[in-house]
């Protein structure tokens, strides 16, 4: 038979691992939702920061430049690479 002291640390031992896993869920949690670097920010803040490099890059002469042929051709082999494998998707 336990004891009253024995209860009583017991019942708290059990407090201590509750509040040690909600802590660590809510850890889990933030973690889930956040990623590090580029990929953890907004889609807003990934848009600003693309459009400078993209603005610094045509500026600096180093951005290339599509042609409408290149465009077409680029699309071509898009199609021909995936041969209709996509064609289910988000179905």
């Amino acid at each position: 038979m336990a004891t009253k002291r024995q209860d009583e640390e017991q019942e708290e031992g059990q407090e201590g691992r509750e509040a040690q896993g909600q802590e660590g869920q809510a850890q889990e949690e933030r973690h889930e939702r956040k990623g590090r670097g580029f990929a953890g920010m907004d889609e807003e803040r990934q848009r600003q920061i693309s459009s400078q490099g993209g603005r610094a890059a045509h500026e600096k002469g180093s951005a290339h430049e599509f042609s409408s042929e290149e465009a077409r051709e680029a699309g071509r082999k898009g199609g021909q690479a995936s041969r209709g494998k996509n064609a289910n998707r988000n179905r």
